[in-house]
């Protein structure tokens, strides 16, 4: 289990942001995201400069914009939700170019639209700079409960191993001349369904059964060493520091001006 596993949210590199311990990487991305959820949504340029932070994190790490960009399209639903609640929320309403929009959903918009993308953009980070299995194995350097991490680590493993065996069928399946066109052919679907689930639990007792024999006693060995000094975990801290420290300053700013700004 302590095989590397690349996936293609991975980014290979070497970087100060790669060589830290995962542990420290998962925290200072909670905290930075406590810090954004914190922050009021009339705080507009504090909200949008949270964004350095993350580029000269994605800047230190190699990590494109264009990579960033693209892993982006899990947020489309957010986007969708966000574009509606201007014209349907309720109160106060503002002309924009002919289209009575409410006030407060433009604010709801707003905070939806710049929080979830701040966090997006620091997970994407996350997973470029950290394997997946480094993650589980932070998780449970920070006493994440045993068996959470073990139920995610063998579905990491055995999730490429499910995807090919359902390839395999439908390459089957193809072979012998069949094509799925429409709903007539769904129970065909259906029964292959069943039989990549069997397929899948007894190779699960098989693997389990193995592992017993192996002398397993209900926790996975960690191989290598996760300890993580104290400049290691400051690097780390540095994202949600500087981002706590935006928020101080735009409080005491905004204290003085009062209102949006």
């Amino acid at each position: 289990m302590g095989a590397g596993h690349h996936h293609r949210l991975y980014r290979p590199g070497h970087t100060v942001v790669h060589r830290l311990p995962p542990q420290c990487k998962l925290l200072a991305v909670a905290a930075f995201a406590v810090v954004v959820v914190a922050t009021p949504r009339e705080w507009v340029w504090v909200l949008a400069a949270y964004g350095l932070p993350l580029g000269v994190v994605a800047a230190t790490a190699h990590v494109p914009p264009g990579f960033v960009l693209r892993r982006m399209v899990i947020e489309a639903p957010f986007v969708a939700f966000a574009v509606v609640i201007p014209f349907i929320g309720l109160g106060e309403r503002i002309d924009v170019f002919g289209v009575a929009l409410s006030v407060e959903g433009l604010w709801a918009s707003w905070n939806i639209l710049a929080k979830a993308t701040l966090g997006v953009v620091a997970a994407v980070l996350l997973a470029a700079t950290t394997e997946p299995h480094m993650m589980l194995l932070g998780a449970r350097r920070l006493r994440v409960p045993s068996l959470l991490v073990q139920i995610a680590m063998f579905m990491l493993r055995y999730m490429d191993v499910i995807a090919g065996e359902a390839r395999r069928m439908r390459i089957a399946r193809e072979s012998r001349g069949f094509q799925a066109r429409d709903l007539r052919h769904a129970p065909v679907i259906a029964r292959s369904a069943g039989a990549l689930f069997i397929r899948s639990y007894e190779r699960g007792e098989r693997v389990h059964l193995a592992m017993l024999s192996r002398g397993y006693t209900g926790s996975m060995p960690v191989t290598q060493d996760l300890s993580a000094s104290w400049r290691q975990w400051a690097v780390a801290a540095s994202l949600p520091g500087t981002a706590l420290a935006v928020a101080a300053v735009g409080g005491t700013v905004g204290a003085a001006l009062g209102g949006a700004w």
